[in-house]
């Protein structure tokens, strides 16, 4: 990427941040203000308190930008019908899926804070089961709402219908993903095609394919033409994303992950990164991994030596390489599509994949 180029990017991306993280706090200022709460509740305010402190506490927010982008892909509109809706929807899904991650992992931490789940065990101690079923509930609320948010778009009725099924679509393939994520644990050794699969339904689909297609459904193209193209760009840029994330997990720190590294060790978790250092660790190196996988204790030394073994064996600078190149297809992918769309919003989805891969390459 050039510096011009990425300097572009990092615009683009920071402006789309300012603009989406103003208009998520508005909308829970609303909520507040009209959701149909239940007379003496006060567990129902907490709840809703809870998701807007998730939801506006950070992220990436990469599904806005690439709904944003998908946009500009067709018209220079920064707000056609539908678009704004579409935006809240994608992010109140992504609340929804990081309460319940959390509950699975029983993660105390999230960007930076306590997880919806841990925040309830805060607020009600010695209640676990009545946190556990309040976090579980706030989860299911904010997707609800990130359907409600599209049925009450200032769109057009065939619009939002539109809208509407590749969200829920969308919603449903990640909760499959969800499962199957649990499923590839039980394989000691999964392979590349099982933790493709996984990345495709439980990421890949809600993340970058229906952003995509919710993006030119708003700016009145209809996607369905462009759907094998669509989905080479997103399933490249998803498997980068996700190997990216893994590599974080291992090799980065509180700051890049605003939570604790090496949960997916103490978690037990198979991951692309796992799998692979498994896969290149001879008999005695892949009994200390072995050892570590899913022990929820494990110090940060139990890390560092898993990091050391990646290292010595040439795993990580191998696993590096392998992400680059699937930034470096997708990048390819999307320079492609200058025949369909406008130059200056392919160009911004040519760029954005070797952005994903800079923090690890």
């Amino acid at each position: 990427m050039t510096p011009t180029a990425a300097a572009a990017t990092e615009e683009r991306l920071a402006a789309h941040r300012h603009r989406f993280d103003a208009a998520f706090a508005a909308y829970f200022t609303r909520l507040a203000a009209t959701f149909d709460t239940p007379p003496h509740s006060r567990f129902t305010p907490q709840c809703l308190d809870l998701l807007r402190e998730l939801s506006l506490r950070g992220g990436k927010r990469l599904r806005v930008v690439l709904l944003y982008e998908a946009a500009r892909l067709v018209t220079t509109d920064e707000n056609p019908p539908g678009l704004a809706e579409a935006a809240l929807s994608v992010e109140l899904l992504q609340t929804h899926g990081l309460v319940h991650d959390d509950i699975i992992d029983d993660s105390p931490v999230r960007r930076g804070g306590p997880s919806t789940h841990h925040a309830y065990r805060h607020a009600f101690p010695g209640h676990d089961r009545t946190a556990l079923g309040l976090a579980v509930l706030a989860g299911d609320l904010a997707a609800f709402l990130s359907v409600r948010v599209l049925l009450d778009a200032d769109a057009p009725a065939p619009l939002r219908q539109a809208m509407l099924d590749v969200q829920t679509r969308a919603a449903t393939d990640a909760i499959a993903g969800q499962i199957l994520d649990l499923e590839r644990d039980f394989h000691d050794l999964p392979d590349a095609e099982l933790l493709h699969t996984v990345t495709e339904y439980k990421s890949t689909r809600y993340s970058v394919l229906a952003p995509l297609r919710l993006g030119l459904l708003a700016a009145g193209e209809d996607p369905a033409p462009h759907d094998a193209r669509l989905r080479r760009y997103a399933t490249l840029t998803g498997i980068c994303g996700q190997l990216r994330d893994d590599h974080l997990d291992l090799f980065g720190d509180d700051d890049a992950l605003g939570k604790p590294p090496g949960g997916d060790l103490r978690a037990g978790r198979r991951t692309y990164a796992l799998r692979a250092v498994l896969a290149e660790a001879g008999p005695a190196d892949r009994a200390v991994v072995e050892a570590a996988l899913g022990d929820p204790g494990a110090p940060p030394e139990t890390l560092d030596r898993v990091r050391d073994i990646a290292r010595r064996r040439g795993t990580d600078a191998r696993f590096r390489a392998d992400l680059r190149r699937y930034a470096e297809r997708a990048a390819a992918e999307a320079a492609e599509w200058g025949g369909w769309w406008r130059e200056e919003a392919v160009a911004f989805f040519t760029h954005l994949p070797l952005r994903i891969a800079k923090d690890v390459t």
